[in-house]
């Protein structure tokens, strides 16, 4: 995809910090990381987001992923381990390419959950369930 720079880097156009690659995914590390280690998982296909890409290609992202991850609890030994991914604009995705995000945590390390959530009422849950299951 012209001017994609997971693209370029996936293509070697661009430079990055590999850490993990094979003939589906590349990973590498995050420029601006939330904590020292964070990685992103991009697949070699672009995609823009998780809705463009296929099940077979997710399933690559999602194992390269769970690699990546035990890379980094051998490695740095964090206390846990958040994945991410934003899919559209209003999520926060920025880069038109579907990537995933490998955060290695700390106790104390202060990064804030993305959200602040409430408990939903029954009724509320039984409606929404009702919309789901209708479309599949």
């Amino acid at each position: 995809m012209n001017g994609c720079i997971f693209c370029k880097i996936i293509s070697g156009e661009a430079p990055a910090f590999r850490v993990l690659e094979d003939e589906h995914c590349v990973a590498f590390l995050d420029i601006a990381p939330a904590n020292p280690g964070h990685c992103l998982v991009v697949p070699r296909q672009h995609a823009s987001n998780l809705w463009e890409i296929s099940e077979e290609a997710y399933e690559h992202v999602s194992r390269t992923v769970h690699r990546v991850a035990t890379l980094l609890r051998v490695a740095l030994a964090p206390d846990g381990i958040n994945v991410n991914n934003s899919t559209g604009e209003a999520a926060g995705q920025e880069v038109l390419h579907l990537h995933s995000h490998v955060v290695p945590r700390w106790r104390g390390d202060d990064l804030r959950p993305m959200w602040s959530a409430s408990r939903a009422s029954s009724h509320e849950l039984e409606r929404l369930q009702a919309r789901l299951i209708a479309v599949r």
